[in-house]
């Protein structure tokens, strides 16, 4: 299993559960680790990361611009992310390319993700949630 799926295996558990209004501190601690994982796959453009999230998520994330765009400055800012222009069909798009100490930092996160999930999921089994 790919670590952007654990990662929105818990979207989708929790839509499960019916709650498909995530709370803000669920979206703000698993924007970054995603979108790093998206770039891994390749570079990219806003609205195609947008897409693959809800792609790999079956739906259950379904994020905005608005939600987006900040996370891509910060990363960019902090040197883990590159954009640059490039010219698509007639229109420039800005593209986005995880750096060297990107791809560091993500499987930094995915190793934090990955411990998360075990404990979660023994947890869950524990008590009789998952089967």
């Amino acid at each position: 299993m790919q670590y952007l799926d654990i990662l929105c295996i818990y979207a989708v558990y929790i839509e499960d559960l019916g709650m498909s209004d995530y709370s803000k501190e669920l979206v703000a601690a698993s924007t970054i680790p995603i979108v790093l994982e998206v770039l891994k796959q390749g570079d990219n453009y806003g609205y195609a990361i947008i897409k693959r999230v809800q792609e790999i998520s079956g739906g259950a994330l379904n994020w905005k611009e608005g939600t987006l765009y900040p996370v891509l400055s910060k990363l960019e800012d902090r040197k883990l992310i590159q954009s640059y222009q490039k010219d698509e069909n007639g229109r420039t798009r800005k593209y986005y390319r995880l750096k060297p100490a990107g791809k560091k930092f993500a499987e930094s996160m995915q190793l934090e993700w990955s411990s998360v999930n075990q404990i979660l999921s023994k947890l869950w089994k524990a008590q009789g949630h998952l089967t």
